[in-house]
């Protein structure tokens, strides 16, 4: 049996782990089923050379919320799957339960796309119950997992996150994986961590940590804990298991986030990440830097050392070629160290690459040009690292080009 399999079995013990995957890094067919499809170049020849050579981890390559593209996110298992293709360091996006403990979720309501809530005994505890689609109306759920406690979410099994909005059944509305994703290793459902959990398994795979403080759906404060507490609460538990400040880049898109733990955990907050939602007001252009609000050197001058935007900010078009934006040239004079998100979640890019390559879209015609973007990024923008749905389509290039 292969050592991934036993693991995922539970044939080797958490403090095991480290030891296997320091020298079984497996990256598997898709770096050169992407390389294959690149044009001609000195890049493509560059990475068919790398092929046959040793994989290792690299700390360029972070594992978003664990191998998200094929394996339930923010599940053990995909975090097991995240290690063993590469990825240095892995995320937890945290929330917190009913009984404020603080546990591994994309949000704090998404459990009705993420688990299977609504075909457990605690469907009735959701926000919004299950709803059939008809006519005009789309099928919708709302579970929180602010609506249940700690040994009701550890109760639950991962799935892929995903909706069928045209359900009229909770099966055929749990039933929405995209069908360039798969299901195949959610078949048996994946196991749901706590923060503390995660904490312990990440150490054990020999990996850094980035947990994001996700912004909540309820009012805070939430029966007495507070922002900070929420805030304080997730370095707490990196320091009760006695976890290098080193080795946790915090994020938040919340910039009061950020300048809590600079000011109150230093060690952490040095390298805590912003993560950057610009996208979200209508008066911002990447290549316009009167429109960043807060400006690169604001944000510098606050004691933010790390800034993460989505990839499209960091790129634009010149004469159809991917070069860095404004926005990037900004960052780095500054002072500010980049890391972008997400590689592989938008499925084939045949047709632009949809959100995420939305500034380099006319130049976007399939798969293959995702080695492109990888290179401008580390190369031209000089990004510290590149989160993925599929870590081992960065490992491969970090690798190749000796980035640790």
């Amino acid at each position: 049996m292969k050592i991934s399999k036993l693991i995922l079995a539970g044939g080797i013990c958490l403090s095991t782990i480290a030891t296997v995957f320091a020298s079984n890094v497996e990256l598997g067919p898709r770096p050169n089923y992407l390389i294959n499809q690149m044009a001609d170049s000195a890049l493509k020849q560059k990475l068919l050379s790398c092929a046959s050579m040793p994989f290792a981890k690299t700390n360029f390559s972070i594992g978003h919320r664990g191998a998200a593209m094929q394996f339930p996110e923010h599940t053990k298992e995909s975090y097991i799957a995240a290690a063993g293709m590469g990825a240095g360091i892995i995320e937890c996006d945290v929330t917190f339960t009913k009984d404020q403990e603080l546990v591994c979720r994309h949000g704090q309501n998404d459990l009705h796309t993420t688990t299977n809530i609504l075909s457990s005994d605690l469907a009735d505890t959701c926000k919004t119950p299950f709803s059939p689609a008809a006519g005009d109306r789309k099928a919708a759920a709302e579970c929180r997992t602010s609506d249940i406690t700690l040994a009701e979410f550890k109760s639950l099994s991962g799935k892929m996150d995903a909706a069928n909005k045209s359900g009229k059944t909770v099966v055929e509305y749990m039933n929405g994986t995209a069908g360039w994703r798969t299901d195949l290793y959610a078949a048996s459902g994946g196991e749901l961590m706590s923060h503390v959990e995660y904490i312990q398994l990440i150490k054990s795979l020999g990996a850094k940590f980035t947990p994001e403080l996700k912004s909540t759906v309820v009012e805070m404060p939430f029966n007495g804990f507070t922002q900070a507490d929420y805030a304080q609460k997730m370095i707490s538990e990196y320091k009760a298991a006695n976890i290098l400040p080193k080795d946790v880049y915090v994020q938040s898109f919340n910039l009061n986030d950020i300048l809590y733990w600079i000011e109150n955990e230093p060690e952490f907050g040095k390298q805590a990440v912003y993560l950057d939602d610009s996208y979200n007001r209508q008066d911002f252009d990447h290549n316009k830097p009167e429109t960043f609000k807060p400006s690169m050197q604001d944000l510098a001058d606050k004691g933010v050392n790390y800034i993460a935007p989505p990839l499209f900010f960091l790129v634009t078009l010149e004469n159809g070629r991917i070069v860095p934006s404004a926005y990037a040239k900004s960052a780095k004079a500054a002072g500010l160290k980049l890391i972008t998100w997400t590689l592989e979640r938008s499925g084939p890019l045949k047709t632009g690459g949809g959100w995420y390559y939305q500034s380099v879209a006319e130049a976007i015609k399939g798969d293959g040009q995702m080695y492109e973007l990888l290179d401008v990024l580390a190369k031209n923008v000089g990004v510290e690292g590149v989160f993925s749905d599929w870590p081992a389509t960065v490992s491969y290039y970090a690798n190749c080009m000796g980035l640790k």
